[in-house]
């Protein structure tokens, strides 16, 4: 599967205070993964970030030349990339937009159909998986056997009524 050079990583939702910082909605692990970065992109330019800190589930950073509130409000809800070059994930862990597309098979192999969407919801992650029919797999241990990112495949477990 081709992967992108580039990964949605958040949104820039507000600014806070007068200095410049801007408040980003994390749309990775956590916000302490997101403040590894020492650059993002926004638009498709590179933004150095030269400090960070963790604020309610939030990351408030400060941006190389973003030095007012008005500059930090024309970022406001602008998307947040990471190059993926920047990200060192530990083995066997993936992006989940590394996924999307892949193709879900079951125990015996049989394919299911290919993953077009991943939902968040308070519980877990619900894989929507379409081929003939549609189907909605909670994203958790009992269902998703195996992941393989890098050749593009899932296997599940499926029972009755999913």
């Amino acid at each position: 599967m081709e992967k992108n050079t580039y990964i949605e990583a958040g949104r820039i939702v507000n600014t806070h205070g007068v200095a410049g910082e801007v408040k980003i909605e994390v749309w990775l692990d956590s916000p302490r993964f997101m403040r590894k970065f020492k650059r993002f992109f926004i638009n498709g330019a590179e933004v150095k970030m030269l400090s960070s800190r963790e604020h309610k589930g939030f990351v408030l950073a400060k941006l190389e030349g973003v030095d007012d509130v008005n500059a930090a409000m024309s970022l406001k809800g602008k998307t947040v990339h990471i190059h993926r070059d920047d990200a060192h994930l530990p083995k066997g862990h993936y992006f989940l937009q590394d996924i999307i597309g892949a193709a879900v098979i079951d125990e015996n192999g049989a394919e299911i159909g290919k993953l077009t969407e991943i939902m968040e919801t308070p519980a877990s992650r619900i894989y929507v998986v379409k081929g003939e029919t549609e189907h909605m797999i909670p994203a958790v241990p009992e269902f998703i056997l195996s992941t393989d990112a890098e050749n593009g495949i899932i296997k599940v477990h499926l029972i009755e009524g999913m």
